[in-house]
């Protein structure tokens, strides 16, 4: 009796070890995966401020090229026409002359609103996109519109900045490369959905040879990721090229 008393209690005791040490590795394994996590998160926190700070530069070294640009081909041509009606200045070209200023001086304005600071850094998405398109239309560049579906909501000032980013670089594509005549953009404000589309009547390109080497889409579709955003490019030969973009709320 006894025997058999001090073998339940050897068993019990083993099941109490190995339910012990189960526990305990359980544990551990658990506070190994918390800290992965936890590293992860971190990596990722470190990744979306980096990928942001440079989104930033970005933006900046563009209005500064286009700021440059326009004061040296576009404001500068206007002042060199106005000086010459002014050198031949009669009563038959003063409103000339005159059209002339006012339209250099509401240039000048347009650019004044990009250097400021605090404009650039409160500006919506939905300002920054109808900067763009007035300016595209006001240099002649091409023909663009910007339409606003549902009822507009605030965004995450530091998402807005990437996703403007990210409409920046298929802008300037559209523009350098893909020699079309119209560029459509929509927001789309949904009840958790922001649905953001551009459309250009380009050239286009094969999609096969694009996603080859195509870093630069590779690069939006990453900084889409970290805001939790996703993408869609599609495009064809001598049609031209769409946009897609899913931000939720």
């Amino acid at each position: 009796m006894q025997q058999q008393g001090g073998e339940i209690l050897i068993i019990s005791t083993l099941i109490i070890a190995i339910i012990v040490a189960f526990l305990v590795i359980l544990f551990a394994v658990f506070q190994r995966r918390k800290n992965q996590l936890l590293k992860e998160k971190s990596e990722e926190k470190k990744r979306y401020e980096r990928e942001l700070a440079e989104t930033q530069i970005e933006i900046r070294e563009e209005t500064l090229r286009n700021i440059s640009w326009e004061l040296h081909d576009n404001i500068g041509q206007l002042l060199t026409l106005a000086k010459i009606q002014l050198q031949n200045v009669g009563s038959e070209n003063l409103d000339e002359i005159s059209d002339t200023i006012t339209k250099s001086l509401n240039e000048i304005r347009s650019l004044s609103k990009l250097i400021n600071p605090e404009f650039i850094k409160n500006i919506t998405l939905k300002e920054a996109l109808q900067l763009e398109v007035e300016r595209f239309n006001r240099l002649q560049f091409i023909q663009a519109s910007l339409q606003i579906q549902g009822e507009e909501k605030e965004l995450n000032q530091k998402h807005g900045i990437i996703l403007f980013r990210i409409l920046q670089e298929f802008f300037s594509n559209t523009i350098k490369h893909a020699r079309g005549s119209k560029l459509e953009v929509y927001l789309g404000f949904g009840v958790e959905i922001l649905t953001i589309k551009a459309i250009d009547n380009g050239v286009g390109f094969n999609m096969e040879e694009i996603q080859k080497k195509g870093i630069g889409l590779e690069n939006m579709k990453t900084r889409a990721k970290l805001i939790n955003a996703t993408i869609n490019l599609e495009s064809k030969p001598n049609i031209g090229t769409e946009l897609n973009i899913y931000y939720y709320f």
